[in-house]
């Protein structure tokens, strides 16, 4: 009779401080209050056709290392600078990686690559980069994965994105409901775009649903409804990249009334998880919006210092820098290659 009902496979619970605590020790500066607010309204006045500009969303496929990341940051800072009359360009800061089965979960749950799921630690420095980031005065976009992790850093964020695994997820579609900024919805990894349509239809409304506020409280959430959800085409079993599928799934928006934005995910199924078919994928969509489709209003890329992928070794002190961890990413020399080459090919066009 002494057998628990719950929390059997539990073995152990830690309290986190609320995110109000968090933000109250690491606040905002102006400079990334205006950095976050310009960027929203900048995607907003693109969705809405008002801006002739394009999205970039381009980074690291997930960050392990701060002092890499703001390396690149002021990389991509300097090309943001370079192309600004064409691209709205964001840094990918993706901090929770979503696994097929099991596998590193991303620098916010497990920082330190060990496996010890330090979150206190990983919450803290989550911020503290995107506060450097965006004192530069670049803009940051992260895949929303845990329902409870927004109150802690996405003030600090412009554009959300929910993933292939997760966009027909009640619970997400909700949480992309009361999110602040706006959100892109992945097709699904099989390829189904009309379960992301149904899930841009699902965040335009209002929801009511369980969450937590700035001080840490459980929650009903009453949600007005997200108007600024977009498709991201990232394809699936095969690629959808090409100008008859977007045409395809831009009809299909446009049957459900909605508009038709797309942005293009260039890695994922779309590269066939090779990353050196990046450069290629986003040539032929630059092609498309060079040849009058205006409604592709961005790109994605994963990109990173050095090129391509590296597992996590027991001794951290054998990570090569700049390679990412999870998927492959292009190198920064391609990537700033392949972007002022469409700012160039571009740039006439923008109104």
């Amino acid at each position: 009779m002494g057998e628990k009902l719950i929390g059997q496979n539990i073995s152990s619970y830690e309290k986190l401080a609320a995110p109000h605590v968090l933000c109250k020790e690491l606040p905002l500066s102006q400079q990334s209050i205006s950095t976050v607010l310009g960027a929203r309204s900048a995607i907003r006045n693109v969705m809405d056709g008002a801006d002739g500009r394009k999205i970039l969303l381009c980074g690291p496929c997930s960050i392990h290392s701060v002092p890499e990341a703001l390396e690149y940051a002021h990389k991509l800072h300097a090309l943001q600078k370079k192309a600004e009359g064409t691209f709205v360009i964001l840094m990918r800061t993706y901090f929770e990686k979503p696994r097929t089965a099991v596998g590193w979960k991303g620098f916010v749950h497990d920082p330190d690559l060990d496996g010890s799921s330090n979150l206190s630690k990983g919450l803290v420095h989550a911020r503290k980069l995107l506060l450097e980031i965006t004192k530069l005065g670049l803009p940051t976009t992260v895949e929303a994965l845990d329902p409870m992790l927004p109150q802690y850093y996405f003030d600090l964020v412009s554009y959300a994105s929910i993933g292939a695994r997760t966009v027909e997820s009640q619970t997400h579609r909700e949480l992309a409901s009361g999110l602040s900024m706006p959100v892109g919805m992945k097709n699904a990894t099989t390829g189904d775009v009309d379960i992301a349509i149904n899930a841009i239809k699902a965040a335009a409304h209002p929801h009511s649903f369980i969450g937590i506020n700035e001080a840490g409280e459980l929650c009903r959430i009453l949600a007005k409804g997200n108007k600024y959800a977009n498709l991201i085409l990232r394809g699936g079993a095969q690629p959808n990249y090409d100008s008859a599928f977007v045409k395809s799934a831009q009809e299909k928006l446009r049957a459900q009334k909605l508009k038709e934005n797309v942005i293009i995910d260039c890695s994922h199924a779309n590269s066939g998880k090779n990353h050196a078919n990046q450069p290629m994928v986003f040539e032929n969509v630059v092609n498309q919006i060079a040849a009058g489709n205006n409604k592709i209003i961005g790109l994605m890329l994963e990109s990173n210092l050095e090129e391509s992928s590296q597992g996590i070794p027991k001794d951290l002190r054998e990570l090569k820098k700049g390679v990412s961890i999870t998927d492959a990413c292009i190198g920064w020399q391609t990537t700033e290659k392949i972007v002022l080459a469409a700012h160039e090919k571009l740039k006439g066009s923008m109104t």
